[in-house]
């Protein structure tokens, strides 16, 4: 067998294996039946401590909405300053023969 070289066996990159799949498959089938419950367990937590409550609603709001993906700035700083330019035309100065000559097209 050559050094470096697979012979089939095991999975493939990327693809789960079946437990995973059965877990999350279960994990879903959870979620879905308990989905009408989530409000009336919000709320009671909330009676006792509504900063829970919050917290509770931001974990479940992130399976809906996720979290941006953080980005990391590696250009390092410029020491001196841009300078940015704004430059102000003047519309064109627009007499009255070029108004009637532009509505009569």
């Amino acid at each position: 067998m050559d050094q470096g070289r697979k012979t089939g066996g095991g999975s493939r990159k990327g693809i789960p294996n079946r437990i995973t799949a059965d877990v999350r498959a279960a994990i879903a089938v959870f979620a879905e039946a308990n989905v009408g419950k989530l409000q009336t367990w919000i709320d009671a937590v909330a009676e006792k401590d509504p900063a829970r409550a919050l917290d509770l609603f931001v974990r479940v709001l992130e399976y809906h909405l996720p979290k941006l993906a953080r980005t990391e700035l590696t250009e390092e700083p410029r020491e001196e300053p841009q300078l940015i330019r704004v430059v102000f035309v003047p519309p064109p100065d627009r007499s009255s023969k070029s108004d009637a000559a532009g509505s009569s097209g």
